[in-house]
């Protein structure tokens, strides 16, 4: 893993800032990216940075496929190679579907499964032709119940097929030395809170928690892992 390059989208804040600085302690490099916070995303360059690791930001609209295709070939141009993708980008809109616009829709569906879906075919090649990679998408805990979900549709809707993603380039890619799998947090720290919200574990997730399954996912004892959807959220939902 010393030697690895990773790229985590959304990584200038929240649980990204976590993914990143993770993946810094193992990889040799981190590509940080952002859509509007540019100076958190300095200040997390800096600290990475600091502890004698590769780091660079790249500004990117992951809502359009040329924003997606630019930001594979910018992290590419700079680093030389992408091994680990991490598909944490991805926004939540809380609101009654009867009142939600075509355009607010349109926004979520491309934020949460296209953008995954131009950003996995643009860094498949560079994989293939080195014969590793590790893609990992984020999803949420509930993404494997098909259930009516009136407050948060379009999400719903998206992580889930972006799930049907995550397994159908797995098996495809199998073979190549990639994996892709799907990491799934519950209800986290500072995030929303359910009315019902009974947690077997006794508290709410951490971004550390999640993390560690995102490390284990990218590790080469993983390699055998692919197409799996991990949740992780403190037995909530079961």
């Amino acid at each position: 893993m010393k030697e690895r390059i990773a790229l985590v989208t959304g990584s200038s804040r929240g649980l990204g800032r976590v993914l990143a600085l993770s993946l810094s302690r193992v990889c040799s490099g981190v590509a940080l990216h952002y859509r509007r916070d540019r100076a958190s995303a300095l200040r997390l360059m800096q600290e990475i940075k600091s502890k004698g690791k590769m780091a660079s930001c790249f500004k990117a609209d992951l809502t359009r496929k040329k924003g997606a295709l630019e930001l594979i070939e910018r992290v590419e141009k700079k680093f030389g190679r992408i091994d680990i993708l991490v598909n944490n980008f991805g926004p939540l809109l809380v609101k009654p579907w009867e009142e939600l616009t075509s355009e607010e829709w349109d926004f979520i569906l491309k934020a949460n499964l296209m953008s995954s879906f131009h950003l996995i075919k643009a860094s498949l090649p560079g994989m293939r032709k080195r014969k590793w990679g590790r893609i990992i998408n984020l999803g949420y805990s509930r993404v494997e119940q098909l259930a009516s979900f009136p407050t948060i549709t379009p999400y719903a809707i998206s992580k889930t097929g972006l799930l049907i993603l995550t397994r159908t380039v797995a098996a495809g890619v199998a073979s190549e030395g990639i994996t892709v799998n799907m990491v799934s947090p519950g209800l986290l720290e500072g995030g929303i809170l359910p009315q019902d919200s009974f947690i077997p574990c006794g508290r709410m997730g951490r971004f550390e928690d999640v993390a560690h399954a995102v490390l284990f996912l990218a590790s080469e004892e993983a390699g055998y892992v692919t197409g799996v959807n991990l949740i992780v959220s403190g037995g909530w939902k079961l």
